[in-house]
């Protein structure tokens, strides 16, 4: 008898803490976007905490317990992947037709270096505004926001007459990419949680494919359009009123933004169901005691992840990540800008010009869908860091003595190179536990980065001028990329910024 009435009690015991865990571990697509549930017993500000509704990030309220409707997901897939093909045909547009635009506005080189600066400085001072944005108005809508305004950008700054204008209206295209640029880690972290690796590739080829189209096909458009650089620039404008649309439906309700997440999702679906085993096991508690007790436990640790979001500055990782992302920068900027006219100089057609620059962004699409996912299984991104600056400073080292003969393999190890693009949007997501963390990191690394980044294409320009020709520029370019190897092996360990802030 003694020992069925063991067996008995056994019996009971699991089942209260299967209950337990089913009462308050979601599955784990909920778990990973919503609060979790309070059973019927909890009672107080708990059961009002967990039963009001939440919000995705951009924007879409849904109530708790409940998975993000699939229509929903793959909405925020293409406006994801419409949203990366925008993000650099204002820029690589205007670096194949830099001479052009040079001599139908009548710019000197300095001025020139000055145009290919705006992209980073519109991007640092944009871009930290965005996390704000966000939490006001919500995550979709200010990136349906700022697709309006890159389509409205380069609609406008071919017409806008005269240098000035033609910058203003660069500035607002570049203010719309600067707000999305931060805001996409943000949406993958918070839509794929378990995804990131993937995601963010997905997002770097899209991203990479925009860039080389428009680097390759500008000038034959510009051609076939009757040789107006006007006409070559505004085209551009139709693919970006296309990223709008899927935003829109996302945008519809206002004043949300990134849902914190005091864990990664199936960490967190872990350790709930570990101390439902153990609060079951040490103290047999009914069922609804420790349904409420694990609930509380997990409004408690989520509302203190809201409330003491990271004091990224404290962190040592993030600031390594700050300078390797303002270093990396610089490169692309200078090679986006100023690469076609290397190769013009060296007696290259602009039409080939064009297409190897669209070889080097075009390196991007493959790499930057194998580099994110390799790098998430790397405990140490540190590696993948060494071996993209390697193939940058043979790249400058070809474009320095053999130009024109080794052109084709100089774009090549260039393209490889700037893949320290995805590698940094990755090591963003990697480097923070929490909605909060990340949000705040992606601000901050990018901000911080494209103001590093602002004086190298303007440094470009005047070296240029000066100088007669491109011996002093590129020695530049090859000296930037010893600290960006530095700093980028420091940002790839194994830390994140939440347990720096903390400890400091």
């Amino acid at each position: 008898m003694a020992s069925e009435e063991t067996r008995t009690v056994e019996t009971r015991t699991e089942k209260s803490a299967q209950d337990a865990e089913s009462a308050v571990a979601p599955t784990e697509e909920a778990a990973r976007e919503t609060p979790a549930r309070v059973p019927s017993g909890a009672s107080g500000a708990a059961a009002v905490s967990a039963a009001g509704p939440s919000r995705t990030a951009s924007g879409v309220s849904r109530t708790p317990g409940t998975a993000p409707r699939a229509w929903a997901v793959r909405l925020v897939v293409v406006g994801i992947v419409l949203s990366a093909l925008n993000l650099r045909p204002a820029i690589t547009s205007l670096g194949a037709l830099m001479e052009e635009v040079r001599d139908g506005l009548g710019m000197s080189g300095s001025v020139a270096g000055l145009l290919t600066s705006v992209p980073p400085l519109c991007f640092a001072v944009f871009g930290i505004t965005a996390p704000r944005l966000a939490r006001r108005f919500g995550t979709g809508a200010v990136v349906c926001a700022g697709m309006a305004a890159i389509t409205a950008g380069l609609l406008i700054r071919p017409f806008a007459g005269g240098t000035a204008g033609f910058l203003g209206a660069s500035a607002l295209a570049l203010m719309g990419i600067a707000v999305s640029n931060v805001l996409m880690p943000v949406i993958v972290k918070r839509w794929f949680p378990d995804r990131v690796g993937s995601m963010t590739g997905l997002y770097s080829m899209a991203l990479a494919l925009g860039t080389s189209l428009a680097a390759a096909v500008t000038v034959p458009m510009t051609d076939a359009m009757g040789g107006s650089w006007r006409a070559g620039l505004a085209v551009w404008a139709g693919l970006a009123g296309l990223a709008v649309l899927p935003w829109i439906p996302l945008a519809r309700e206002r004043g949300a933004g990134p849902a914190p997440e005091s864990v990664p999702a199936a960490r967190d679906h872990t350790a709930r169901d570990q101390a439902a085993r153990d609060l079951a096991a040490q103290d047999r508690m009914p069922q609804e005691h420790a349904a409420q007790d694990l609930a509380a436990q997990g409004l408690t640790a989520s509302a203190g992840a809201e409330q003491s979001a990271p004091r990224i500055t404290r962190s040592r990782t993030a600031w390594a990540l700050a300078v390797f992302f303002g270093l990396q920068a610089t490169a692309a900027y200078i090679t986006m800008g100023w690469m076609p006219q290397i190769f013009r100089d060296a007696g290259v057609p602009a039409g080939t010009a064009g297409v190897l620059l669209a070889v080097t962004m075009v390196m991007g699409v493959p790499l930057a869908f194998v580099i994110p996912r390799l790098a998430t299984r790397l405990p140490h991104q540190g590696p993948i860091v060494l071996v993209l600056g390697v193939c940058g400073l043979a790249g400058y080292t070809g474009l320095y003595l053999a130009p024109a003969s080794g052109a084709w393999v100089w774009a090549l190890l260039l393209g490889i190179s700037n893949c320290a693009f995805p590698l940094a949007l990755t090591m963003v997501g990697m480097r923070a536990r929490t909605g909060p963390g990340v949000a705040q990191l992606s601000a901050f690394a990018q901000s911080t980065g494209y103001l590093i980044s602002i004086p190298g294409p303007l440094l470009v320009g005047v070296l240029y001028q000066h100088s007669g020709g491109w011996g002093l520029p590129l020695g530049l370019m090859a000296a930037l990329m010893l600290p960006q190897m530095a700093v980028g092996f420091l940002a790839g360990r194994p830390r994140t910024v939440e347990d720096e802030a903390a400890r400091r």
